[in-house]
């Protein structure tokens, strides 16, 4: 796994290269500007890019401007979204390229090493992992859209945890009940949001991304 890091803080930068090398894996680029970031994706090619939300020179949202730039030149490029708070740019403009490969991470829950090399390989594999405390925030923000008063508060709890990236198995253990429970929740949800059965999408991901992207309308 071929990795570019884009982070101004030369500690927390130098800090995540050396535990990803420490991982075996391969940091090709670590850089503190969008321009640089840019320009080290242009060389390498990587495979996963891991890009802080506010980059100079204003350091508000420098790194979701990149990093829309970086998945317009390279579609298939993988992207973890790090920041200290959830960003509203995340959901109207990174979410809009799609879905696949593409993960946002709170930094706080990166320094739980476990999850957040996880989270990367997901990512890099070809999935989707949102961090649930910043779906929660952004569905709590959404409360008025009639879809989102639809689902009871356990089928908000599975809904984070599907946008975490976690199957069946996972979300019955994370919150001590059955798969079967899990699955009627998800069949739930997937009713009330008006999913029917398509071979064509991932119902998952379009449960999570329906509700951005009423934040983004509201917004």
């Amino acid at each position: 796994m071929r990795i570019v890091i884009a982070e101004d803080d030369a500690l927390l930068r130098e800090g995540m290269a050396l535990l990803l090398k420490a991982e075996g894996l391969d940091v090709v680029a670590a850089t503190g500007d969008p321009d640089a970031f840019l320009a080290a994706v242009d060389e390498h090619r990587p495979d996963v890019a891991l890009v802080d939300v506010r980059m100079p020179p204003t350091h508000t949202d420098e790194g979701i401007r990149a990093a829309v730039e970086a998945r317009r030149r390279y579609p298939r490029l993988a992207i973890l979204v790090l920041s200290a708070h959830v960003e509203q740019a995340f959901a109207t403009d990174l979410l809009a390229s799609g879905s696949a490969r593409l993960g946002y991470l709170l930094k706080e829950r990166a320094g739980r090493v476990e999850q957040f090399l996880d989270t990367l390989r997901r990512v890099a594999d070809g999935g989707t992992a949102i961090d649930p405390d910043v779906v929660t925030q952004l569905l709590s923000r959404s409360r008025t859209d009639s879809r989102l008063e639809r689902l009871s508060p356990r089928e908000l709890e599975v809904l984070a945890l599907m946008a975490e990236g976690l199957g069946n198995a996972a979300i019955a253990e994370r919150l001590v009940v059955t798969e079967g429970a899990v699955h009627k929740h998800i069949r739930s949800i997937f009713a009330k949001l008006d999913l029917p059965p398509d071979e064509q999408t991932d119902r998952r991901v379009v449960a999570v991304l329906r509700y951005l992207d009423d934040v983004r309308r509201r917004s």
